[in-house]
């Protein structure tokens, strides 16, 4: 991409599209374009068109999407399948009618089967049965990776996918019923800690500025602390869904931003479909991801020792763990010159650093 080049970043305002916002502001492109969803409904396909117009973007970075943790993937199926096929249609859509010289869309690693191998190769995916809580989210994103692969098969374009890990970050989503496992734990932890040291102060800032359901931040401290109950959250412990023995793999959401320059810089579709069979080309994804795994019992733990939390931890064995491993094989996109660079014991400070002040 020239520093000159014309360069949409979609979802700019998202965990992912910040940090790639963020890197290429610092990387000296000169010119980037963005809107918010309230400028540009993405869902809206007359809208889309005329932002496309209006534009003439050269490079498209598709990071918007409709996200959440496994609680709002079992509630809310239905907007997690239609919203994302919507975005995803109407963004690539314009982008092959508006001649876009290469795009770049952001999947997720739950595209693959539940018992998938592990690590998780691209060539696993559609070898067998999707995680169910998740199944709707992850269908919407197979389609995405189809829908480029397609359009690159049938028409010469150059649409790249990569398949992100488990991401955390600045800008993460720390909403305590929508948010993924490791913002929501950071959150949860911060806020026993509050409770447990009996900062009210600094527990009704938090919850004025990224409020909870059913509780207001000037209601009675006993009313907010039946509430903060709910989700778990005590002031000798605190109860986190699932066993603590499913393993995660995590990864700084800067190095994710990183890696999507890279592949943008540095990866054309010719060169990933010569990895593939020559008479049936799919699996042309690329994972991106660490490698490494850990316990959420562990990263609990971690979190804990981070946020400074006292109280115990335990486990609500109820409630789903969801799939047990999601580790990636990250060896495609390493061979073609990128790893990553900051661990779970580097990225997790920085990530508690950032959100108390914000």
């Amino acid at each position: 991409m020239d520093k000159k080049a014309r360069i949409y970043v979609a979802g700019h305002r998202g965990l992912v599209g910040s940090a790639i916002l963020r890197t290429l502001q610092r990387e000296g492109y000169e010119h980037l374009i963005t809107r918010s969803h309230a400028e540009l409904d993405l869902l809206d396909a007359v809208a889309v068109r005329h932002f496309f117009d209006q534009e003439q973007p050269e490079y498209v970075f598709l990071a918007a999407a409709f996200v959440g943790g496994i609680l709002a993937n079992s509630r809310y199926r239905a907007d997690f399948i239609y919203n994302n096929l919507g975005i995803q249609q109407n963004v690539i859509g314009e982008s092959f009618r508006h001649h876009v010289k290469k795009l770049l869309f952001l999947g997720s690693t739950c595209i693959y089967p539940k018992e998938a191998p592990q690590p998780m190769r691209e060539e696993d995916l559609l070898t067998s049965t999707l995680e169910y809580t998740n199944e709707p989210y992850a269908i919407a994103k197979i389609a995405g990776i189809k829908m480029c692969e397609s359009f690159n098969l049938q028409y010469g374009c150059n649409y790249l996918t990569v398949m992100p890990t488990n991401l955390y970050g600045p800008g993460d989503n720390f909403h305590l019923e929508n948010s993924h496992v490791l913002p929501a734990m950071i959150r949860k932890m911060h806020l026993a800690k509050l409770l447990r040291n009996q900062d009210w102060e600094a527990l009704r800032r938090d919850l004025a500025l990224r409020p909870v359901s059913g509780i207001d931040s000037s209601d009675p401290q006993s009313k907010i602390s039946q509430r903060l109950e709910d989700f778990g959250i005590e002031p000798d412990q605190l109860v986190l869904w699932g066993s603590g023995t499913p393993l995660r793999e995590f990864m700084w959401s800067e190095d994710m931003a990183e890696a999507c320059i890279f592949v943008m810089n540095n990866v054309d579709f010719a060169q990933l479909r010569d990895l593939c069979h020559p008479e049936e080309v799919r699996n042309c994804h690329l994972n991106v991801g660490t490698g490494i795994e850990h316990s959420i019992a562990q990263i609990a733990e971690e979190v804990r020792q981070v946020v400074g939390f006292e109280g115990k931890i335990t486990f609500d064995h109820l409630h789903p763990d969801g799939t047990y491993r999601k580790r990636t094989d990250p060896s495609r996109l390493a061979r073609l010159g990128w790893q990553y660079t900051t661990s779970i014991e580097k990225g997790l400070p920085q990530l508690y650093q950032w959100y108390c002040p914000n």
